[in-house]
């Protein structure tokens, strides 16, 4: 194929999750999230909580392919392609769907201090991973978790929270306000009991 013609740096890599992300936006806010609409009602929460699932997939991926390292093997790098095929499909599902119920679920005055909340929560998740790679490091140089080990670690924290989501987010009762009108009430709704709704 293509990409085997040439050497591929890890810098490199990284330049396809932008391009799937300008892929992806459109295709699920046109076709996507349309066609699931026949069968499903999909609030904002349940956008949610199927991407943290998607997401923690991504991991599950990786730890994968990490393991056929591990065994000596030399997997082709379309695995890792893959799995940023995946982990862009959890951020198209949680990043913009996040960033617009975090500023509609907002007060009018209190809008800016919501979206310094959601930033305050996208800093708190790196550094989450700066204090775990921190901590995982021995006086000797090694780490307590290597290979393998270190990328499941993080697919049970991210399973964990999704599941942790799941169970939460039913309890919510949304309310969503505008800039220049009164609030307007909305239903809670569950983030994944993905029920089959009656056509109208």
């Amino acid at each position: 194929m293509f990409w085997a013609l040439w050497q591929w740096l890890s810098s490199q890599i990284q330049t396809v999750n932008p391009i799937f992300i300008l892929i992806m936006l459109p295709l699920f806010s046109y076709w996507l999230y349309p066609f699931v609409e026949k069968f499903v009602k999909l609030t904002p929460l349940r956008k949610i909580g199927a991407g943290l699932f998607v997401t923690a997939a991504s991991f599950f991926i990786v730890a994968m392919i990490q393991t056929r390292i591990d065994a000596g093997g030399r997997p082709s790098i379309v695995w890792q392609i893959w799995a940023f095929v995946v982990l862009t499909a959890g951020e198209t599902l949680v990043s913009p769907t996040h960033l617009e119920f975090s500023y509609t679920q907002g007060p009018v005055k209190l809008k800016s201090l919501i979206m310094c909340t959601y930033l305050i929560a996208v800093s708190l998740g790196n550094q989450f991973t700066a204090a775990v790679n921190f901590f995982i490091q021995n006086p000797d140089g090694s780490v307590k978790l290597q290979g393998t080990s270190y990328f499941m670690f993080f697919v049970w924290v991210m399973l964990g929270t999704a599941v942790v989501f799941a169970l939460v987010s039913p309890f919510y009762k949304g309310r969503t306000y505008l800039q220049d009108q009164a609030k307007v009430t909305g239903d809670a709704e569950p983030a994944i009991g993905f029920a089959v709704q009656p056509e109208t």
